[in-house]
């Protein structure tokens, strides 16, 4: 399975120590350089950020589509690390994008990738038993990684997840 992800992925799973879930689930990812870049920023704040640029089963790579970049950023005001994000996933012709940002899914779906967010990610996780409860590791998420989810959707994941809400 060939997989891209943007920032927000691999910076929630890497503060709350559950970022074995993506190599457990897809083996490798693929990263731009624009994301080592906002992830290597982030180790600055929390060090334990660092982690995720030091795992031999992330990888950098550049996308080559300059022009799709520009626009991206230009015309749909995503950021870098989005807009290389969805250029990379676009040229891998991959399986997954992973992606969290409202702006950038919305244009990654509108170039026909399939996507899925930290939220999808524990979803399956818990679904293959690699968790027992994903509130908590929400919760986690929410308080020690600036997660941002509303009510709404945090009760609609809890009841999809078989877990009561508040």
């Amino acid at each position: 399975m060939i997989v891209v992800s943007d920032t927000s992925s691999l910076n929630g799973l890497a503060i709350i120590g559950y970022l074995s879930l993506l190599q457990q689930l897809y083996g490798q990812v693929f990263i731009p350089p624009a994301v080592a870049a906002e992830l290597e920023r982030g180790s600055q704040e929390d060090t334990r950020i660092a982690i995720a640029l030091s795992l031999d089963w992330i990888e950098i790579y550049q996308p080559s589509n300059q022009p799709l970049i520009e626009e991206l950023q230009n015309q749909y005001h995503l950021d870098l690390g989005e807009s290389e994000a969805i250029a990379l996933a676009l040229e891998l012709n991959v399986d997954e994008l992973l992606i969290d940002e409202r702006l950038g899914r919305r244009e990654a779906l509108r170039l026909g990738l399939s996507i899925t967010g930290l939220l999808g990610i524990l979803l399956v996780s818990k679904h293959r038993g690699w968790v027992s409860e994903i509130r908590p590791i929400i919760d986690r998420l929410i308080n020690e990684a600036n997660f941002r989810i509303s009510e709404a959707l945090y009760q609609e994941v809890l009841g999809t997840a078989g877990e009561k809400g508040i």
